[in-house]
């Protein structure tokens, strides 16, 4: 299981690193309110960039089925469409989210030079929307062409570049936060451009991009499928932007700065569950199409001692870094330090809890019961993480904001837990 689900895991890391880099660049080398304009626009575009992941995770489990259904050619041609459809997509959410960024970052609170930063960080970002949605979806999709390897050779590749276009444009060329924006949108075009060069030559994969038909009724099943995916992400990117309101109330702009930090380390560790329920989701739609009940039972077992293991490793982890990273991001602002470590030391618990509500989440996806996916992906952001974020303030200040994540953490775990025993007669695993 490690085996096979280790490339997706590095993939998901290696997509997180795009955000993270970036931080790292402009938080040292070009200023603290341009970091915090970087952490202030993500969300927004995590919520149009993550469609890619509901085409990616709703039709990854529609063909992996088709194909455990031996039929390829419908495989194919699903593949084809999906691709093709969420390719307009993001070029129509590209030129509305240019045009329309500034009234956008104007609804979070943000003025004078952290609104300017905010907006040319967006505008040039977006501008790659298109392959940061393929880039998404590839990541699934080369899984489930049993090619993961390959997919993680171009994700890779793609965070390197990001790597070296930010060394060259932030230090070489001292573009500043203009350069960061510009790093990323190009390492984009490396990651959601190749996939489709070797999918539409003859490989050896178990996909391949032929001339696509229409089928409207498998298009709405996999973006419901996807839905709850989707909806885990892109409410995570809402409750973000909530958090930033919050934090520019209660702690100005020091405190979205903060959130900047605990965020990137919540992208890498969170990273590593949906990596490993993304791999390990093919395999459990392709066995249950299969109706090998056996099998679904003891890879059901297997995850869930993984994710246990994962899950306390993280915690330990995450207190132990806790200063180092900090310090790492802070170092022309150490007056944030102590306050920052302190962030750490409560939002840690939450990874005892993430690993299981990630997969309870994603299990049900591969199950293809996207209704029972999307209810537990709705109560972990929209009920428990968004309730607890406006109204936890209200009794413990800034640390009621810290207390909310781990807070919607727990009970989404709790939630999930349930589903998986509730239904386990009905899915026979």
């Amino acid at each position: 299981l490690l085996r096979f689900t280790l490339p997706t895991i590095v993939m998901n890391i290696f997509l997180s690193l795009y955000i993270i880099v970036d931080g790292y660049f402009v938080a040292n080398f070009v200023g603290k309110t341009e970091f915090a304009a970087i952490n202030l626009i993500m969300p927004v575009l995590g919520i149009l960039g993550t469609i890619g992941y509901m085409f990616g995770v709703g039709g990854s489990a529609l063909i992996a089925k088709t194909l455990g259904e031996k039929n390829q050619d419908q495989a194919n041609r699903l593949f084809s469409l999906i691709v093709l459809v969420s390719s307009c997509l993001g070029v129509l959410m590209m030129v509305a989210g240019f045009i329309f960024m500034r009234p956008i970052t104007s609804l979070f609170g943000a003025d004078g030079q952290l609104l300017e930063d905010t907006v040319l960080y967006g505008r040039i970002f977006i501008l790659a929307l298109p392959a940061w949605i393929l880039l998404y979806e590839f990541q699934l999709f080369f899984v489930t062409a049993e090619k993961p390897r390959l997919g993680l050779l171009i994700t890779v590749l793609a965070g390197l570049s990001n790597i070296a276009f930010d060394t060259l444009f932030i230090i070489g060329f001292k573009w500043g936060l203009a350069g960061a924006a510009a790093a990323s949108a190009l390492s984009q075009l490396v990651g959601g451009v190749f996939p489709i060069i070797y999918f539409m030559r003859k490989n050896d994969s178990l996909l391949r991009l032929v001339k696509p038909v229409w089928n409207g009724k498998a298009l709405v099943k996999s973006l419901t499928n996807g839905s709850s995916e989707f909806m885990a992400e892109a409410a995570w990117s809402l409750v973000a932007i909530v958090y930033n309101i919050q934090l520019l109330k209660y702690a100005g702009e020091d405190g979205v700065v903060i959130y900047g930090l605990l965020m990137y380390v919540s992208l890498i560790f969170t990273a590593l569950f949906v990596g490993y329920s993304n791999g390990i989701g093919s395999v459990f739609s392709y066995h249950y199409g299969a109706q090998n009940h056996e099998e679904l039972k003891n890879l059901l077992k297997k995850s869930l001692t993984l994710i246990g293991i994962a899950s306390v490793a993280m915690f330990v982890l995450s207190e132990a870094l806790a200063r180092p990273f900090s310090t790492l991001f802070l170092q022309d602002a150490p007056n944030l330090l102590p306050d920052a470590v302190h962030a750490f030391r409560i939002v840690s618990v939450c990874y005892l809890f993430t690993g299981v509500a990630v997969f309870g989440s994603a299990f049900f996806t591969a199950l293809n019961n996207g209704q029972v996916s999307a209810l537990i992906s709705f109560l972990r952001t929209f009920v428990f993480e968004l309730g607890a974020v406006l109204l936890l303030p209200l009794l413990f200040g800034v640390d009621g904001i810290w207390y909310a994540i781990v807070f919607a953490e727990l009970m989404a775990a709790v939630v999930g837990s349930i589903f998986m025993v509730a239904l386990r007669k009905k899915y026979q695993y």
